[in-house]
């Protein structure tokens, strides 16, 4: 592809170049014309001051101060040459600036605290669509997250797995339907105080610029002991590479966590979690894309963290859910099949028995 982007380079410069050609010879014009009206200026008042007429009343001090003013007039005249471009450019920012602070505000105008999870969460005829005239990323969605349990959503790419992940801490908001929280509308709850009560573990994992201790004790668990920290960074297997870095928990691990392999990213993920130890754990293709040892060992790490947590587990991998309480089969945004690993694969037909067999089912031998 080094040509094509090499192409698409050029042509972005090329037009950059010739915008900033064509800003430079209007500041051009204008100065010269500017300076050429005020030469013009400057000229016709010699030219009159110097007649018969003015000549009688006109004294040597009168004519140098109209001289010397005209004089001092030219160099504001030349700078005001240059308003028009820094205008042009400060509008064009502010347009951009303007753009994100017009965006409204997330709605968070309830009062209500979430202080726990008691009885779980549940989806009543939920349909969603990330933008108006696309196809809705969920639709009618009916089910349960039983409290203190582990509910699992399986399905295709694009069968709106992610987008159950995004509603609960209300990143997106439903179209229609409602969800409830212990009987409540997610709505009525503060926001603050419902992000709170949930720990986040995803595929693309946010890691800062800073020290690991950092990245794990992060926001309000910032000035965490740090005795807190090592026991989180164990609990999720995180502490033997730690221990092994040239400054341990305070060994910077760079820009998106450049410094530390896929694996070492998720297991610092997961001893965040850990440390923030909220009720509700969702757990976003968490161990995707890695080795069989780092995902043996992040395995391990979740499933102590999903003890007596009310957690929804996104997965591709069935052999990550087998264990699950209950089990979400989505296809195009609709639930088309609910229950455990046992009961679903007893429907030989069903959803789930389909994938479990293209997952799993081993090629002949001759």
């Amino acid at each position: 592809g080094q040509k094509y982007e090499s192409s698409r380079f050029h042509a972005v410069a090329d037009n950059n170049r010739v915008l900033n050609v064509k800003i430079s010879a209007t500041n051009a014009i204008s100065t010269a014309l500017v300076q050429l009206l005020a030469a013009s200026a400057l000229a016709g008042i010699v030219f009159t001051a110097t007649r018969p007429a003015f000549l009688n009343g006109m004294t040597a001090g009168k004519f140098m101060s109209i001289f010397m003013a005209m004089a001092g007039i030219l160099p504001p005249l030349k700078r005001m040459t240059n308003v028009q471009s820094l205008l042009q450019r400060g509008i064009a920012a502010a347009q951009d600036v303007f753009a994100v602070l017009d965006e409204p505000c997330e709605p968070d105008s309830s009062t209500r605290p979430l202080d726990g999870l008691r009885q779980g969460i549940e989806f009543r005829d939920v349909t969603m669509r990330y933008a108006p005239g696309t196809p809705p990323a969920l639709r009618a969605a009916s089910f349960t997250c039983a409290a203190g349990k582990v509910t699992a959503v399986v399905g295709r790419s694009g069968s709106g797995k992610t987008t159950v992940a995004h509603l609960i801490p209300r990143f997106y908001e439903p179209e229609s339907g409602s969800i409830l929280v212990d009987g409540h509308a997610l709505g009525e709850y503060q926001l603050a105080s419902l992000r709170r009560q949930i720990s986040w573990v995803g595929q693309d994992v946010v890691i800062f610029n800073g020290s690991v201790a950092e990245n794990i004790a992060y926001g309000e668990m910032a000035g965490t002991r740090e005795e807190d920290i090592i026991a989180a960074a164990r609990a999720a297997n995180a502490w033997d590479f730690i221990a092994q870095m040239p400054r341990g928990l305070h060994s910077p691990i760079g820009q998106r966590g450049f410094m530390v392999s896929g694996g070492q990213r998720q297991r610092i993920a997961i001893a965040r979690a850990i440390l923030k130890n909220a009720p509700i754990l969702i757990l976003d293709e968490a161990t995707s894309a890695l080795d069989t040892e780092s995902e043996r060992l992040i395995q391990e790490a979740l499933a102590r963290l999903m003890q007596d947590r009310t957690t929804l587990v996104i997965a591709h991998r069935l052999s990550t859910v087998e264990h699950a309480h209950r089990i979400i089969v989505l296809d195009q945004g609709r639930v088309l099949e609910q229950g455990s690993h046992e009961e679903l694969l007893t429907r030989a037909d069903g959803a789930y028995a389909l994938l479990h067999r293209m997952q799993f089912s081993a090629p002949r031998g001759d």
